[in-house]
């Protein structure tokens, strides 16, 4: 059994999951003997690593957590004596499958993930392999500095990642590719060996070479013999283009030493994919953060003639040119998230560039932007009209209307308007998907337009379709065809298809791969883009570094298939094992959601660096199976049969999916949307109905009669925590944690106030009508801020009466008892739905509760269900019903001098109705920080279990952070169980933030 994390233990041994059911004895015992790190050969942990952010799906033998580079010499000897392949992995967001293998797994960003020093006055920083790009760019802002090369999961992408994959990104134009920044690393060799390698002279070269020397001694042979030798065949077959990572990176050798006179090695070690040697540590060279950006949106009649603007809007120098089509753009559309940033693009538009600059000053960027539209349009322009005299008369004019940007606000709404085609296009649910097989093939933008016209020809004789967006400015257009890879035709068609745009690259002088590398997917094509006898080099450099070829066999120049080992082939089988309980409205149903994840790896981003509310568990316990991409990929491998359990088994419960939160940030923040708060109350349900539940989960199902009960029994209830003995008591019965402290109960409610005292505001007089819902916390527990949203209500002008229920069903439904909500829903949907019909609002103070009402009833009851429908549609939170209908513009307020930290509940931000709060507690006069804060860790009951003390007060500890570098002087937070995780903070049941309504009810006049 997997033993649970425990924060309170040192950083070293916490969040354990080794379990007991071990493969390979001999080999783990030998391992765990030679390595300070944890090993981990256990079904679940293999089939957490046996998957990347490709399409492909790979178990490995087992996956180490190295300490330091001796712990890595040590396994990779061990291995090379035994011919035991090793795959160095960093984040897994590698999309060619090149971070998957059958292979020991060293997983550098657990432990290994450090900046080890940083020199800003030589624009230099050493790092460990497993530091993302995120957090190294974070330590060097500081110094206006950053590693250059940006990949767009960068934050949460590894440093050594990006050296074996000769990594870049939107600003290429600008910077080049990782091998430019790369200067020296330090290696484990295939049998061992720590070197290093960084530039040397060509003499040098020549002197350390031994081709029957020892292992370093050969490579440096084969590197002198291929500068020798091969140079010719490099220069006639490596296409001239600023991003090629097919291959290995012999042509930068070859222009480095032409250059310089020098041989760079570490810069060889960029885009070979862990396969010549185990990046360690490596010093990169820095570049300065640009002063300012300015930008501009071209807006073209199609995409062909976009792409043939490409070459002239080069000459412009500018740091990006993205591209954005009709599919995208019209899906864009679609959807509520990025609806708004599409009404920028102006009407008639078949595609977009989006141009940025980088500046010393504004003017400089401004200039630059009129340059331009001078240049491409008829000069019209949204913000300013450009500068006279730059017309150009030798190339025609193609954009026909262009918007221009130059403030931050308005420049992230032009890239959020490209960000939009990654999650729009992986949130299909249906067996067909966007695969990325052939996604980044570069072309030298000249001839793009060709390049384009011949590759849509090929999609229509295909009978499929795809988007074309991304880095239009080096020529890397991002390509995804819908493919089914689930059928034996789906796999052909996929193979056919890449072996035809190879062809196509070839004729136009490109790369099959200009960003993601080669790895399962484009390995089979490189004899065809090179030739043979560049592919015999390859093999050959291959063999010098790694004889027994250990380190990552079959990438770059070995055997992979692009149709083997695909994750979802014609071998693929789902089988859930019960029936859903809730309404899943997506294609595919419930399996359309598990199969949604795509493991890009967004969810294991810090909060520092990436703010957002996913995922929480993951950013304390830095564990995989604790993030959104662990337990997905977990749960689709448990219902394909990959795994030994059944999802509804204890073991699987217990191991995968006991530690998600259900704080919905999923939802939000996954590029996918994948939903693991809904899947996990689908197989909890599951897991009760066929295992029965603990008498614990049967009280938090409760709570509304329990906390009835201790209401009437107030202040008698409120001292049984007291008696000595009673918390270890609780904790040793039932297992409630003895360090929290228990909810206390008032024996007035809410509902026995409001019954006194009455509405104040004449329905009469009123323009609106709010029905206010005293949940259970609210009404029993702290009627004060109740009371608050009944004053303040009514000051707005608004009439109000209570609802004659207290319970919304959220306890049963986040505990798993989906039967229980669901009757508790039908019940409050029959008893509200008709007041809503008669012109009620349905008003609630806790977001959890008001998105139970929002969202979850249509889970519960399905969207058609009209009754439900109209519920939810006229439900409000009280922060959001005064700012939508900005009813607080009739108070007049007192203009409070109070600063807040304002910290929103994690469901309100995952259905995106946290940012209300912060517009009406503004207009009443108070200055505002907004966290950018996840989940506080409470999550309901799940705080106060027991054996999840530990890891809700782990992710209490990130929210601290951020509060106390907060300048408010006043922390508010609208969640019950946010409020008493920061009263909570010391253990000591301190005093409870207010709830913001409570801010207001102050500054009331």
């Amino acid at each position: 059994m997997a033993i649970q994390p425990d924060p309170r233990d040192d950083d070293e041994s916490a969040y354990d999951y080794r379990s007991d059911r071990v493969d390979r004895p001999g080999l783990v015992s030998d391992l765990e003997s030679l390595v300070d790190g944890d090993v981990r050969f256990d079904d679940y942990s293999r089939q957490l690593y046996a998957t990347d952010a490709s399409i492909y799906e790979v178990t490995p033998i087992g996956v180490v957590f190295p300490t330091s580079t001796a712990d890595v010499a040590a396994v990779v000897e061990y291995c090379a004596e035994r011919e035991i392949p090793v795959l160095p992995r960093g984040g897994g967001t590698s999309l060619a499958g090149q971070t998957v293998n059958e292979a020991v797994v060293l997983d550098f960003t657990r432990h290994m993930d450090e900046l080890v020093d940083a020199n800003p006055e030589d624009r230099r920083a050493r790092a460990q392999p497993g530091i993302t790009l995120g957090d190294l760019n974070a330590t060097l802002a500081a110094d206006g500095l950053k590693f250059a090369p940006d990949p767009a999961w960068g934050d949460k992408s590894a440093l050594g990642g990006a050296i074996g994959n000769n990594s870049t990104g939107a600003h290429s134009l600008q910077y080049g590719k990782t091998d430019a920044y790369v200067e020296e690393c330090e290696v484990v060799l295939a049998d061992g060996t720590v070197t290093t390698f960084g530039e040397v002279s060509r003499a040098d070269l020549r002197a350390r070479a031994d081709p029957d020397g020892d292992l370093e001694a050969r490579i440096y042979a084969e590197v002198e013999r291929i500068l020798a030798e091969e140079t010719d065949e490099i220069d006639a077959r490596y296409p001239d283009l600023k991003r090629n990572v097919s291959g290995y990176n012999l042509d930068w050798v070859v222009e480095r030493e032409r250059e310089r006179g020098t041989v760079d090695l570490a810069a060889l070690l960029a885009g070979s994919e862990g396969t010549l040697a185990v990046v360690t540590e490596a010093e990169v060279s820095l570049e300065p953060i640009p002063e300012t950006k300015s930008m501009a949106l071209l807006a073209y009649d199609d995409l062909v003639e976009a792409m043939a603007d490409v070459s002239d809007i080069l000459e412009h120098d500018p740091a990006a040119v993205e591209v954005l089509d009709d599919v995208l753009i019209d899906l864009a559309r679609e959807t509520a998230e990025f609806a708004d940033v599409v009404d920028l693009v102006p009407d008639g538009a078949s595609a977009v560039l989006l141009v940025e600059f980088y500046a010393d000053t504004d003017d400089e960027g401004k200039q630059a932007v009129a340059d331009l539209l001078a240049d491409r349009t008829d000069g019209v322009s949204t913000v300013a009209s450009p500068s006279e005299g730059h017309l150009r008369t030798d190339a025609p004019i193609r954009a026909f209307d262009a918007l221009e940007a130059h403030d931050e606000a308005r420049r992230k709404s032009f890239w959020k308007l490209r960000k939009s085609g990654l999650p729009i296009l992986l949130s299909r649910t249906t067996d067909e998907k966007h695969l990325a097989f052939i996604e980044d093939t570069a072309i030298p933008p000249e001839r793009l337009p060709e390049y384009v016209a011949d590759f849509q020809a090929l999609l229509e004789e295909h009978d499929t379709m795809a988007s074309f967006y991304a880095h239009a400015g080096p020529g890397v257009l991002h390509i995804r065809p819908l493919v089914n890879s689930k059928t034996v035709e789906g796999l052909a068609e996929m193979e056919t298809l890449a072996d035809e745009v190879t062809d196509l690259v070839v004729k136009y002088g490109g790369s099959v791969s200009g960003e993601h590398g080669d790895g399962r997917a484009r390995t089979q094509w490189n004899e065809k883009l090179y030739g043979e006898s560049l592919w015999e080099t390859f093999r050959d450099l291959k063999a010098a570094f790694d004889p027994q070829s250990i380190l990552n066999p079959g990438q770059v120049c070995g055997d992979v298939s692009m149709t083997e080992h695909v994750r979802m082939g014609p071998d693929y089988e789902y089988d859930a094992g019960f029936e859903p309980a809730l309404a899943w409205e997506n294609d595919n149903g419930m399996q359309g959601m598990v199969e949604l994840c795509h493991g890009c790896g967004g969810c294991r981003g810090p909060q520092e660096t990436t703010g957002g509310v996913m995922c929480p568990t993951f950013r304390a316990a830095d564990e995989e199976i604790t993030a959104t991409r662990g337990r997905a990929n977990m749960l689709r491998q448990a219902m394909s049969g990959d795994l030994p359990d059944d999802p509804t088994d204890d073991e699987f419960v217990t191991e995968v999916m006991d530690l998600c939160i259900g704080c919905k940030g999923c939802a939000k923040d996954c590029p996918s949307e994948v939903d693991m708060a809904k899947l996990k109350a689908e197989v909890t349900h599951a897991h009760h109905e066929e295992h029965g539940s603990s008498l614990r989960d049967k009280a938090f199902k409760n709570v509304d009669a329990l906390s009835r009960v201790g209401s009437a029994l107030a202040p008698l209830s409120n001292l049984a925590s007291r008696v000595p003995g009673a918390r270890v008591l609780m904790e040793k019965t039932i297992g409630i944690a003895r360090e929290r402290s228990l909810p206390t109960f008032k024996r007035e409610s809410l509902t026995d106030w409001f019954d006194a005292r009455g509405p104040r505001v004449p329905e009469a007089d009123a323009d609106r009508r709010a029905l206010l819902f005293p949940d259970t916390y609210t009404n029993y527990s702290h009627p004060e801020v109740g009371k608050a949203a009944v004053r303040v209500l009514e000051a707005a002008g608004v009439h109000v009466q209570l609802a004659d229920r207290t319970d919304s069903g959220r306890p049963a439904h986040s505990k798993g008892f989906l039967d229980r909500s669901r009757e508790t829903a039908r019940e409050n949907v029959n008893a509200l739905a008709p007041r809503v019909d008669d012109g009620w609002d349905v008003v609630l103070v806790e977001p959890s509760d008001a998105v139970m009402f929002q969202s979850d009833y249509l889970d519960l009851l399905g969207s058609d269900d009209a009754d439900a429908a109209t519920l939810a549609a006229n439900t409000y939170g009280v922060l959001e019903y005064l700012d939508r209908f900005r009813l607080d513009e009739a108070v007049d307020w007192s203009a409070p001098a109070e600063s807040l930290t304002y910290h929103g509940h994690c469901h309100q931000k995952a259905t995106g109705k946290d940012h209300h709060a912060v517009g009406v507690l503004r207009r009443a006069g108070y200055a505002v920080d907004p966290l950018d804060s996840g989940c506080c860790g409470m999550a309901g009951s799940f705080g106060y279990e027991a054996e999840h003390y530990s890891m809700s007060t782990a992710i209490a500890d990130i929210l601290f952070e951020q509060v106390d570098d907060s300048d408010g002087e006043t922390v508010v937070a609208p969640g019950a169980s946010c409020r008493t995780q920061l009263g909570d903070r010391d253990g000591r049941g301190g005093e409870e933030p207010p709830h913001p309504i409570e801010k207001l009810d102050a500054a009331r006049p």
